[in-house]
């Protein structure tokens, strides 16, 4: 039951308020006990921050690899590049 509620109310996207108020309504319909809210809302607000995570590491790793599709140039490249550039105006200077 607590797997399809979680399911249900989107957990990568509940606060700590929402978990709450989540968790009374299981207590007052008797599903889970007034000591088992507290654990309940730790699981749900601990899964979401999870799913969280992961979520925003996988938006992370679509988006370079849809940067190297396009062949942009990346920080690392830049700054790599900023150097060379450095170093040619230094020698020239001499």
């Amino acid at each position: 039951m607590k797997k399809m509620i979680l399911l249900g109310y989107g957990i990568a996207a509940l606060t700590r308020e929402k978990a709450e108020q989540l968790a009374e309504e299981l207590v007052k319909k008797g599903e889970i006990s007034e000591e088992d809210s507290k654990a309940f809302v730790k699981d749900v607000l601990k899964r979401s921050e999870t799913q969280r995570n992961e979520l925003e590491k996988k938006i992370e790793e679509e988006v370079n690899k849809a940067a190297g599709r396009l062949n942009l140039a990346t920080k690392d490249d830049i700054a790599r590049l900023e150097k060379k550039i450095d170093a040619m105006k230094a020698a020239k200077k001499k």
